[in-house]
């Protein structure tokens, strides 16, 4: 049974680095668009709290989380776009308080959850361990969105690890949501981080197999950057068809990103 901790730690530490880049920003800045279409810096910052919210209501409240998943059901196409823009309608100084209190009391229900319980979520049940780390992944990917429209560049960090994990974890779900089998055999993968380290997961000797960048595999899995933009390289079918539709998030099959220079 995995000590859910260290995540839960990395999960602060990537929360305190996110409201760090944002704490001082002016209402002007608070506004810029970025490039989530539709999507301010506070969109983004009100998505974690919702987010976080949901996360909360999941561990503490299961009947009430249930009927949120109701909710996201009857409107698939606008319930996140929803939850965004109410939160976006805050001011700065609300939406950083709430966001704040949001992830304090998330923090404190991961840590006092019984060991080898399970949440509910809008995919498979999640463990402590597991929550922590969709958590880390989505306040990752949208610190991403945040910065890039700060013009601010965030190099990655070893936390970077949880989320390649969970990429390469929800392979099968990438397909199930997208109306195809998943693949019988597993695959390798093997993933450079910016140290120089070699991240790998899967059988040495599986004959498919993706390689490639640390950052690149997360930038995919998050739908952040394109493949077309990124030095991953796939060997066998599966394997490549896997880096087209690959997302570590829950629910319905993301749009991902254009490709550099095209228009969306």
């Amino acid at each position: 049974m995995a000590d859910p901790t260290p995540v839960i730690d990395d999960l602060c530490a990537e929360s305190d680095e996110l409201d760090r880049l944002v704490r001082e920003l002016g209402p002007e800045r608070w506004a810029l668009r970025t490039p989530a279409p539709g999507w301010t810096v506070a969109h983004q910052i009100a998505h974690l709290y919702w987010t976080d919210r949901s996360a909360l209501l999941a561990v503490t409240d299961p009947d009430a989380f249930h009927a949120l998943v109701e909710k996201a059901l009857a409107a698939p196409d606008s319930f996140v776009d929803e939850g965004a823009e109410e939160g976006a309608r805050l001011t700065p100084d609300e939406l950083l308080s709430a966001w704040r209190e949001g992830r304090t009391a998330l923090d404190r229900a991961l840590r006092g959850a019984p060991p080898g319980a399970r949440f509910p979520w809008y995919g498979p049940p999640m463990s402590a361990a597991s929550m922590a780390t969709a958590r880390l992944m989505e306040t990752w990917a949208h610190g991403l969105d945040i910065a890039e429209a700060l013009g601010v560049v965030r190099p990655p960090t070893e936390r970077l690890k949880h989320v390649a994990r969970l990429g390469v974890r929800t392979r099968d779900f990438a397909h199930t949501v997208h109306g195809l089998t998943p693949p019988a055999e597993e695959f390798r993968v093997e993933l450079t981080a910016a140290d120089g380290a070699l991240w790998t997961y899967g059988p040495e000797d599986a004959p498919q197999r993706v390689t490639g960048p640390a950052l690149d595999f997360c930038l995919l899995v998050t739908q952040r950057a394109h493949r077309a933009d990124l030095a991953l390289s796939a060997a066998g079918p599966d394997a490549d068809r896997w880096l087209d539709i690959a997302q570590a998030f829950a629910g319905p099959p993301g749009t991902g990103r254009p490709p550099k220079g095209a228009e969306r």
